[in-house]
């Protein structure tokens, strides 16, 4: 008897599980021969095994103070240790499965190095939720997005006339998994860069987005300069507005014909 060929399907379950999985998600869960899971609350675990019981947790390559591309790069030789073997295989990740999430990537791109067929479907995102509850729209006037630590240790330019959005801010300089609150250790070096373009009075957001129905999101305003104090988690976003109006090219405007009253501010 031939062996089935394995394959790999990536999705995500978005950020509040039980709401925002889709249909394709769920086919695939339904269809997979081996489902592996990576989620961040018991809900959205509940949800999975109620569709595929067997799932397998990938949580388990977490371990206190490790550091997190060991527990990653054991994540992703089990999922792959899955399609060699000939299975249907899904891997589910919370949120979207492309946005800040190595271990999917790297099990796609090693599916296919390998010759196997292997695919990513969207989701709903933190920075989708972001969006929508902060009521920003990131065409107007504007949106850059970056993990905080590499944003401060490859100094990203900072353009303040459009808003800034930094991941992962309670992870910020530590490279190990410590999943608890309070985590700001070095996050001084973050706002020592944010204050070579903002006021220490300027105002951000720190952001967390709801994960469960009926529970409301973590929007908590602060002057930049008290970031230092904050209460942070993994799971907390640094929303930066603005600090200057952009400037009209004239020239440019001439040029296509069009009339400064009629653009959006």
């Amino acid at each position: 008897m031939i062996k089935e060929k394995g394959s790999l399907a990536v999705v995500g379950t978005g950020i509040r599980t039980v709401g925002q999985l889709n249909g394709d998600t769920i086919a695939r869960l339904k269809t997979a021969s081996k489902v592996f899971y990576l989620v961040a609350d018991i809900v959205g675990e509940q949800v999975i095994k109620q569709i595929q019981p067997a799932a397998e947790s990938l949580g388990r390559f977490y371990r206190l103070g490790g550091a997190r591309k060991e527990a990653y790069d054991a994540m992703v030789e089990r999922v792959l240790s899955a399609v060699r073997d000939g299975h249907r295989t899904c891997f589910a990740a919370y949120g979207h499965p492309g946005v800040f999430a190595f271990p999917t990537h790297e099990a796609v791109r090693r599916a296919r190095a390998e010759g196997y067929d292997a695919i990513m479907l969207p989701a709903i995102s933190a920075e989708d939720c972001l969006f929508a509850d902060l009521g920003v729209d990131p065409a107007n006037p504007g949106c850059v997005s970056h993990e905080a630590t590499r944003f401060v240790l490859y100094r990203k330019p900072i353009d303040p006339t459009s808003a800034l959005v930094l991941w992962q801010v309670g992870s910020f300089g530590d490279p190990t998994y410590q999943p608890q609150r309070n985590r700001g250790r070095w996050i001084h070096l973050l706002v020592e860069r944010l204050l070579e373009h903002y006021s220490p009075s300027h105002e951000v957001t720190l952001y967390e987005a709801a994960i469960f129905i009926n529970c409301p999101a973590r929007i908590e305003r602060i002057p930049l300069g008290a970031l230092v104090d904050a209460e942070l988690s993994p799971a907390t976003t640094l929303y930066v507005p603005p600090a200057l109006r952009d400037e009209l090219d004239d020239e440019t405007c001439g040029a296509l014909s069009i009339r400064s009253e009629h653009l959006k501010r």
